[in-house]
């Protein structure tokens, strides 16, 4: 029998250093890729997103870890389209079988979780005491001057460019996501435009097609020009409008 949700979580946040706090936060891809990272060291963790959510985010993290898989020649298929659901019950049973792995194969050496994600717009690392050893226990020598104000300062400034960084890679990620998801849209886009032209040319050549409510023109017609409820088609005026208002901008759909 597998591990728990609260332990496979237990030892995900100690080893990764993250604070995970649901088995179908999985579902992004990101902590799974680090997972086999600590393994073998040679996961591009810069190409590892931590902060997104869109299942298209999702899939390019997926991406690395099935190359993973390959280069490594792990034999298990990674059911991607189950896992970016974010459904608790097909993360379980994937983390379970990767803790299994990890057992069998983790060779017990150092890993820097924090610095192997380190410029991937990962989260902050959990906080967890730490106990200070050796020269990093350093003590202030007897008649020094306190230096509380400069060292404020100093926190503050690095705390104000780690926050700076972050959102800076929180926005490059963004940005990637939705250039992905408009190519996306535009190819399936251009797809259903080519069948409503095609229909188009075999009703021009045989009118008597679309006169048959049952008939196959009108059945695929009917699935293109179908709206979700909610939805509504603008009209001309207001298609015109909205260009009027973006002016130069350039169309992108």
């Amino acid at each position: 029998m597998g591990e728990s949700r609260q332990e496979l979580l237990h030892w995900l946040n100690s080893l990764l250093q993250l604070n995970i706090t649901k088995i179908e936060q999985c579902g992004t891809g990101a902590a799974l890729c680090q997972v086999y990272d600590s393994i073998y060291m040679d996961m591009p963790m810069s190409r590892v997103k931590f902060n997104v959510n869109s299942e298209y985010a999702y899939i390019q993290n997926f991406k690395q870890l099935q190359n993973e898989f390959t280069k490594h020649g792990i034999e298990r298929l990674v059911p991607v389209e189950q896992l970016i659901k974010c459904r608790m019950q097909d993360n379980l049973e994937f983390l379970q079988w990767t803790k299994r792995y990890w057992d069998q194969h983790f060779p017990g050496h150092d890993y820097d979780a924090v610095g192997r994600r380190k410029g991937s717009g990962a989260p902050a690392p959990a906080a967890t005491p730490r106990t200070s050893t050796g020269a990093a226990a350093r003590r202030p020598q007897a008649g020094a001057a306190p230096r509380t104000a400069p060292r404020v300062a100093a926190a503050g400034s690095v705390a104000g460019a780690g926050s700076a960084g972050a959102l800076k890679a929180e926005n490059d990620t963004l940005k990637e996501a939705i250039a992905g998801l408009e190519k996306e849209r535009d190819f399936y886009f251009s797809k259903l435009r080519d069948i409503e032209l095609l229909l188009q040319t075999a009703v021009d050549q045989d009118p008597e097609l679309e006169k048959d409510d049952n008939g196959l023109v009108k059945n695929i017609q009917a699935i293109l020009y179908s709206t979700e409820e909610g939805f509504e088609i603008p009209t001309e005026a207001e298609g015109a409008e909205g260009l009027a208002e973006n002016g130069d901008e350039q169309e992108t759909f």
